[in-house]
């Protein structure tokens, strides 16, 4: 007998008997009323991105494939006798508004409404009649490759499951935290077509699409698609990748997106180091944009609005900072506030490593930006060999900044240059508009140019010169050329193309932070990297407040996750650079005789003026002729010097220092404005509203301009006698005659905040608290009594109370209080209005 036949005849048997005893399930039917005049779906989206039949009443039959009222208030069908024709999309959303519909996935329904386009997207919108039919099998999945063979290829698939089986590429995190979606691209990563990596505008635009999370609602209560929800590790960084992709197209915000019907499994493959690459050298120097660096808090939405929020951006920078490493840090972004700014951030490097770690060179404030560079070293590695440059040029508003240093243990010589270039925003309606490398282009050129006369100065020092920064040019933008053009090596261009870049817009990759070397030094260059920490996280990780569960944020739109975490990850936007150099050996350098001044623009005359000068070169003497007549004669190693003028004018300050036979000045013009007179300037409207909702607005009465960091806001709470550091707000803006200037809470309303000038914590006040306004270190306006607590509020009454009022200066008022101490009673001089009245601000 052949057993083997045997057994598979019984092996057949018993098939058969399964089979009858468990027959296959018959798909499920459905049957839909007779009589309806039924349009195919395919003719409601047409052969193009517009519908044929947009205005029209119609109705479709199709099986639901997902149900998105909840977060899009709507659902998608998809016919079930499709027309098979490749041009046309079978697929079409349902617009329910604020009226959701019972419907569930795999349910055959009728639905009657009007055809409309909103904003790109065929739907059925005004639905009259929904009538189910039943159940059925859902539809195959449609695939889809990318890049899409035209900028509408996509729209034959709109509404339809479609399913992207290649891998793609998370490329855009930027509205992450927003609004909870992702841009994912075919082909790896998009790169700016100015960077250096080829391709061009239209083909990134073909290779993109958005992964959406089923809602259109702004600061989701869920972050989707993170790698965790703990904050010291959530992220999901560009790069990251993801295949299988399965949903339904949409279109929202001029871009095609998949809400998923699978959730989408990705892969963390851009992982988070905790450290950059080693670039070898046993020297390291950095560059690093820090972001709005500002010890000034709410600064005209410069850096953080609060003393938390200092402390947490605060916290990142110096994370990311120490885990560089390195001996010389260049500094792009500190607040142009003399030392200040720049004095706080290394004592917070110092108090992280319990050791005086870094010192700053110092050059006081630096061209006439709110923003400036800087640079930051080790002493215990290198010395410094001279004062600091800085080059006058009148191209820069930002002026660039260059540091000999010592190699302490090889001797070698070098020279840092730390720059910003002019940004690509702000654009001018004409002239320097954008022509393909964004605007400003031109003045960019023009500052590339201004660097090199400027390394060719320091190369009398040194011929190795290190220039270093954010140039705001991507790698094969006009300015780099410029520069490379005359001997300097884009260290830049060593990196791997896949990783070269710094920055991210638009969903685009490249480096805008540059590091560019003489031809002397480029052979003592060992390695260069940049440590990808910000430009692949998302910014829901970043240091701010606005829109998360936080006790700074008491809005309504406060609704998103806190995932802070005091990390380098998020901590700017830019990625830092860090090159690493093996210096050769060099004699003792024969410094030029140099000076350089620097100081405010503006000074009100009978108020003291302060210039900061630096030297190098040892000079024998050094003076000050002030333009008025005056002169002095100043401290050789450098220092400051202050200087009172007693008229307005314009006047050109020059500092010439000496050395022998030689000779060389530095000038810096000063605009001395007239007195303002006190009374002048006054409180001319008071909000203290509902939970945040608080601001303060003042009024030049004058017929001259009140100049930026002359007026300063102090606020005592609760009977206080001085204030504390966080309720001090100087104006950094000038307010023009006739002008208002309105602080509002961070925390207000956006209805609230639309009034704003300047954002600040000096409006944490309540009905009990005093303000006080002061002009040139003379208080001008008080609200209120400094160092008396009425406990609740100041007056009473519907009109004058200060407690939950908005209280506006009377019109026969023209100056202010200037007594702080005396009895104050807001019925004098105020009129009282119901809380949360915001329309007067802005206008006296």
């Amino acid at each position: 007998m052949n057993k083997t036949v045997t057994c598979s005849a019984a092996l057949l048997a018993l098939t058969s008997l399964l089979a009858a005893c468990n027959p296959a399930p018959t798909p499920p039917t459905y049957t839909c009323p007779a009589g309806a005049t039924i349009t195919n779906i395919a003719a409601v989206q047409g052969t193009t991105d517009t519908s044929p039949l947009a205005g029209q009443t119609v109705t479709v039959r199709g099986v639901v494939t997902l149900d998105a009222q909840a977060g899009l208030s709507g659902f998608y069908v998809q016919d079930i006798a499709p027309d098979q024709k490749a041009d046309t999309s079978d697929g079409v959303f349902v617009y329910t508004a604020t009226t959701p519909r019972t419907v569930k996935v795999g349910e055959v329904v009728e639905v009657t409404g009007t055809v409309k386009e909103f904003s790109g997207l065929t739907e059925i919108d005004t639905v009259t009649t929904l009538t189910s039919c039943g159940t059925t099998s859902l539809p195959g999945a449609t695939a889809v490759t990318l890049p899409a063979a035209s900028a509408t290829a996509l729209e034959a698939t709109e509404g339809m499951l479609i399913t992207i089986k290649q891998p793609l590429t998370v490329t855009d995190t930027f509205t992450l935290g927003r609004f909870g979606e992702l841009g994912l691209s075919s082909g790896g990563r998009l790169f700016n077509p100015t960077n250096g990596q080829g391709g061009d505008a239209t083909s990134n635009k073909l290779r993109t699409i958005r992964l959406d999370d089923l809602s259109s609602k702004q600061n989701p209560e869920t972050i989707p698609y993170l790698t965790s929800s703990d904050p010291q590790t959530a992220t999901r960084r560009a790069g990251d990748t993801v295949s299988g992709l399965e949903g339904v197209l949409h279109y929202a915000n001029g871009n095609y997106k998949v809400q998923p019907t699978k959730t989408p499994a990705f892969t963390a493959s851009n992982p988070r180091t905790t450290a950059p690459k080693e670039v070898g050298g046993s020297i390291k120097v950095a560059g690093a944009n820090v972001l709005n660096y500002f010890t000034t808090l709410g600064s005209a939405g410069r850096g953080a609005s609060n003393p938390n929020e200092f402390a947490r951006q605060k916290a990142k920078i110096v994370a990311e900072l120490r885990a560089l490493n390195a001996d010389v840090i260049t500094l792009m972004e500190v607040e142009n506030n003399s030392e200040t700014a720049l004095n706080d951030l290394v004592t917070a490097l110092n108090t992280a490593s319990g050791r005086t770690e870094y010192a700053s060179v110092k050059t006081g404030t630096v061209g006439t930006d709110a923003i400036r560079v800087a640079i930051i070293y080790r002493p215990d590695r290198v010395d410094a060999v001279g004062a600091a440059q800085i080059d006058t040029a009148t191209v820069y508003s930002r002026p660039p900044v260059a540091q000999t240093f010592r190699d302490r243990a090889g001797k070698g010589i070098f020279t840092v240059m730390a720059n910003h270039f002019k940004s690509k925003g702000s654009c001018p309606t004409s002239g320097d508009t954008d022509q393909g490398q964004g605007c400003w282009n031109q003045l960019r050129v023009e500052q590339a140019k201004a660097v090199l006369a400027f390394a060719d100065r320091l190369k009398v020092t040194d011929p190795d010169v290190l220039v270093m920064g954010d140039l705001n040019a991507y790698g094969a933008e006009d300015p780099i050329k410029t520069i490379e053009a005359a001997g300097f090596e884009s260290l830049n261009k060593r990196i791997p193309a896949e990783d070269r870049y710094s920055y991210q817009f638009n969903g685009e990759f490249g480096y805008l932070d540059h590091a560019l070397s003489s031809a002397a030094l480029a052979a003592q260059v060992t390695g260069i990297t940049e440590w990808h920490v910000n430009s692949d996280e998302p910014v829901i990780l970043d240091y701010n407040t606005e829109f998360k569960k936080n006790p700074d944020c008491t809005a309504a739109s406060c609704t998103s996750p806190d995932l802070y975490a005091p990390t380098p990850y998020r901590s700017s936007d830019h990625d830092p650079v860090l090159v690493g150099l093996n210096l050769k050996a060099d004699a003792d350098p024969v410094l030029p005789l140099t000076v350089q001044a620097s100081g405010a623009s503006s000074v009100t005359a009978g108020q003291p003026y302060t210039l900061t000068y630096t030297t190098g070169g040892g000079p024998d003497s050094v003076s000050v002729t002030w333009g008025d007549g005056s002169s002095d004669t100043l401290n050789v190693a450098g220092g400051t010097a202050t200087h009172t003028y007693a008229a307005a004018g314009t006047f050109t300050v020059t500092v010439t220092a000496k050395r022998g036979a030689t000779e060389t000045t530095s000038t810096k013009q000063v605009t001395v404005q007239s007195v303002v007179e006190t009374g002048s300037v006054y409180f001319s409207e008071y909000v203290e509203g509902t939970s945040s909702n608080k601001a303060i607005e003042i009024y030049n009465g004058k017929n001259v301009p009140v100049a930026a960091g002359t007026l300063t806001v102090n606020l005592y709470s609760n009977g206080a006698t001085t204030p504390s550091p966080s309720n001090v707000f100087t104006l950094a803006a000038t307010i023009a005659p006739g002008a208002t200037y309105v602080i509002v809470n961070p925390s207000a309303v956006a209805a609230l905040k639309a009034y704003a000038n300047a954002q600040s914590t000096v409006t944490n006040f309540n009905g009990n608290d005093a303000l006080e306004l002061v002009l040139n270190g003379q208080r001008v306006d008080v609200l209120g009594q400094i160092g008396f607590d009425p406990v609740t509020a100041w007056g009473a009454g519907m009109t004058s109370s200060t407690m939950d009022k908005t209280l506006r200066r009377k019109a026969s008022i023209t100056s202010g209080d200037a007594n702080g101490s005396d009895a104050f009673d807001p019925a004098v001089e105020w009129d009282g209005f119901a809380a949360d009245t915001f329309d007067g601000l802005g206008v006296r």
